[in-house]
């Protein structure tokens, strides 16, 4: 099962026996990295630099930005294979940062994800 959650918020029971990946291309600030107790960082499978800043969190860019993001994530699919690996095994939980519950690109990926698991 692939889960996603906000690194701000506290773990659920669930999340503790899940593997957990930060898959943001910035550390989030005020967060010590002991305390997320990750199993990795993957910063290559977030949403490039460019795209990042041009969404700039702007609920009306979201249609584009998902395109836009799911055609690097083709582009970099060997960013995808720790964490198909992961879900094969066990659980997994997406650890983002964004304010966004809604409209962030964890819920790009995990959809992505537990597509190519159903295949």
């Amino acid at each position: 099962m692939i889960e996603i959650a906000r690194v701000y918020d506290h773990p659920n029971k669930s999340a503790k026996s899940s593997s957990r990946y930060l898959v943001e291309r910035l550390w989030p600030r005020g967060m010590k990295k002991e305390s997320l107790q990750l199993d990795g960082w993957l910063k290559d499978i977030a949403p490039s630099n460019a795209l990042r800043k041009w969404y700039a969190h702007k609920v009306e860019r979201w249609p584009e930005f998902r395109q836009r993001y799911l055609a690097e994530l083709r582009k970099n699919s060997d960013a995808l294979q720790p964490l198909l690996e992961a879900a094969r095994r066990g659980n997994v939980t997406l650890l983002y940062s964004a304010r966004a519950t809604e409209h962030n690109s964890a819920l790009i990926l995990s959809d992505l994800l537990r597509s190519k698991l159903r295949r």
